[in-house]
């Protein structure tokens, strides 16, 4: 029995979350030809372009932006026009894309030929698509072209501000909103954590909860704002644990439960900062729990020196059901070179692919390196790095050039800062730590010498500080 398109319209909006039901009834519109293009545009049918706009949806709901995007050169091609319906879905995938940069202008063009431009859907959503492309001068003309800019518009282009850290724009743009809601205020939170300004998204916070208190209800934080705000606490230098603590104050009062990712932040807050006890004691009131839970309370304790009771928290997860991810098993092998279990550490690193699925990345190989060369084995850390399936960063080198430290190896630092000095040239870190290899061997001349290459490159080492959190 061949079903009509109707009736195939009606089961892709009922499975239109379902990737392999997706994939069934797109054959039979192929099979039917309920896809192809009509000769006469007289007896052209919008069912088509529903058709085609319910399978980019469909597409892009589970996760496949590239089928989104091939989708689209289809219907352009068999003469199907797209419709202001069209184009929000195909500028969400595009700023999925891995270089969304190429495509953004192609379809601006498109938008602009068949006229739907006017559309405010349309243009936020092309807001959106250059905000991701780094392109803030043209999502700001999209933005001044709209003639009564709603809310999410305007969320849309302080987020692209945020996003391509000009937070100066971001907050002035901000204070004159005609209207703000709790993504407007989360938005400047999030971008002052993004681009490290942890003082000002703590100090930003704290105006929204006055703002609160004053009865805009419209500046009450949400999961997204406490995450944003706890991370910047996490990171603060000073001040960071007390101020955490109070956020943590005012969600256990005005909120109902920790949710999954609050915790998880709270748990981050506390193992960063030393309140190993107050991470424990979060993760523990916890009714819902994540796999990035889970990471960070492991890593809480592998930080502060619990190796043994992290290695028993992740048996712990194992034997709970939860799958652990790539994350996990950077912060375990992290735990290992910290404790020096090099067996330990080889056997999780060797059980990944084949008990887990997952495949070693960059992260992990860094990892394993540190491990060998924190336990004094830097001739093994050496070999391990050069039989790395891809080209080591400067984490990995990094990693080797501190144990080379750690052990006097200077023959070995001298091959691996020469490396790091070619991948950043710019950074000053490993000017500084071959200095100090050279120093402490009384290689006085070639620590002189450094130094004054630094100079000359106009490297500078940032002043030192020192901080006491209070508890």
């Amino acid at each position: 029995m061949l079903l009509s398109s109707e009736s195939l319209l009606q089961l892709l909006q009922r499975f239109i979350k379902n990737a392999i039901e997706i994939k069934q009834i797109h054959s039979l519109l192929i099979t039917n030809g309920d896809l192809l293009s009509i000769p006469n545009p007289s007896t052209f049918k919008w069912t088509t372009t529903i058709l085609y706009n319910t399978l980019i949806r469909a597409y892009l709901n589970v996760h496949l932006p590239h089928t989104t995007l091939l989708l689209f050169t289809h219907m352009i091609s068999s003469n199907i026009p797209p419709n202001a319906h069209t184009f929000p879905s195909i500028a969400k995938a595009a700023a999925s894309y891995t270089t969304p940069s190429i495509i953004s202008k192609p379809l601006y063009v498109q938008a602009l030929k068949r006229g739907v431009l006017a559309d405010p859907f349309v243009q936020t959503s092309f807001i959106c698509l250059y905000a991701e492309t780094g392109c803030v001068s043209c999502a700001r003309k999209v933005f001044d072209e709209m003639p009564e800019p709603c809310v999410v518009s305007c969320n849309a282009m302080l987020d692209g501000f945020c996003k391509n850290g000009d937070m100066g724009s971001a907050v002035l743009f901000f204070e004159r909103m005609p209207m703000r809601d709790v993504y407007s205020w989360t938005s400047i939170v999030k971008g002052y954590d993004r681009n490290g300004c942890y003082k000002a998204a703590i100090r930003f916070f704290q105006q929204m909860i006055m703002q609160r208190c004053l009865g805009d209800c419209f500046a009450e934080p949400n999961e997204a704002t406490f995450v944003s705000v706890l991370s910047s606490c996490a990171n603060s230098a000073v001040g960071g644990l007390l101020n955490g603590k109070q956020i943590h104050g005012y969600i256990i009062k005005n909120e109902d439960q920790v949710t999954a990712f609050t915790g998880t932040a709270l748990i981050t807050l506390y193992g960063k900062t030393g309140g190993l006890e107050y991470a424990m004691k979060v993760f523990k009131s916890m009714i819902k729990t994540k796999v990035c839970t889970w990471n960070a309370m492991i890593g809480a304790l592998a930080s502060n020196g619990k190796e043994k009771q992290a290695f028993e928290m992740f048996d712990k997860m194992n034997l709970g059901g939860w799958h652990p991810n790539a994350i996990t098993f950077v912060v375990i092998l992290a735990a290992c070179a910290r404790a020096k279990l090099i067996d330990f550490g080889f056997e999780v690193f060797y059980s990944m692919m084949p008990r887990f699925g997952i495949l070693p990345r960059m992260e992990h190989y860094g990892c394993m390196v540190d491990l060998l060369g924190r336990a004094g084995f830097l001739a093994e850390a050496r070999d391990f790095l050069k039989r790395m399936p891809f080209e080591p960063d400067a984490t990995v080198l990094g990693a080797l050039l501190g144990a080379c430290k750690l052990h006097g190896d200077i023959e070995l630092g001298d091959e691996v800062a020469k490396r790091l000095l070619e991948l950043q040239p710019e950074k000053c870190g490993q000017y500084i730590l071959l200095s100090s290899i050279y120093a402490e061997a009384e290689k006085w001349e070639r620590a002189s010498d450094l130094r004054n290459i630094m100079v000359g490159a106009g490297v500078e080492k940032p002043p030192a500080y020192s901080v006491v959190n209070a508890m």
